[in-house]
């Protein structure tokens, strides 16, 4: 009786194991990374050719910061946290035949926003910030991968936001965000002052206001960094 098929070297060739969503998530927990969301698509112009699915990813709760700020990157020079994705998220996409994609570098600027509206699992907040499933206002982006496989992706989730009481549109200080739009300059204004003091050190009064957020685990000094790095 015929044997199996070999390949020239007389070697059964191994069967490929298909990629799935749980392997991508413990290759990024590694690194203190989560996928926040997903979808499903093709032939979309905002995409590599190619995409059947972009995933975004973001940190992963309370451990990141920690991680992150003991990496080589954290060297004193500029952009370090950017340079970190770009390191880790890029050498993923390469072990996976994916593409990398970040929100920085632009311009041109990949459309995150629009992208994480089409996950299920993020949402236009009544501030018009973008709201997680389980982070709340606290969400924010490292990078993406856009993988050529189609992936199964769980269920979308409920919008957090309704039934809220929404105190995000009351909780700025400044009166700079609210639903009515973002005023940056007051904003800026705002953080100048002693009383700015308490945003820069524990992060945005709006984002730390949302319920869901007060639930993520996001460390104090990872918001002050970055809201230094944003007054700066």
């Amino acid at each position: 009786m015929a044997g199996r098929p070999t390949n020239k070297i007389g070697v059964e060739p191994v069967a490929a194991v298909p990629l799935t969503l749980p392997d991508i998530e413990a290759r990024l927990a590694d690194h203190r990374l989560a996928v926040l969301g997903g979808f499903v698509c093709e032939d979309d112009d905002t995409l590599p050719g190619g995409t059947r699915t972009l995933l975004l990813i973001g940190p992963g709760g309370a451990g990141y910061w920690p991680h992150v700020t003991s990496q080589p990157e954290w060297d004193g020079a500029a952009d370090p946290v950017d340079r970190w994705s770009r390191r880790v998220i890029g050498r993923l996409a390469c072990d996976l035949g994916a593409k990398a994609l970040f929100p920085f570098g632009g311009p041109p600027w990949h459309p995150f926003y629009r992208w994480a509206l089409r996950t299920g699992r993020m949402w236009d907040s009544p501030v018009r910030l973008l709201v997680h499933a389980e982070q709340g206002l606290m969400v924010s982006f490292r990078g993406a991968l856009a993988l050529k496989e189609a992936l199964e992706l769980p269920p979308a989730s409920a919008r957090p936001c309704d039934g809220c009481a929404a105190p995000c549109l009351t909780a700025c200080p400044a009166g700079a965000l609210t639903g009515a739009g973002y005023d940056v300059p007051a904003c800026h204004a705002f953080l100048d002052t002693v009383e700015g003091t308490d945003c820069l050190d524990r992060g945005c009064a709006v984002r730390r206001a949302c319920p869901v957020s007060q639930t993520y685990a996001r460390m104090a000094e990872q918001s002050a960094y970055h809201m230094r790095q944003f007054h700066k």
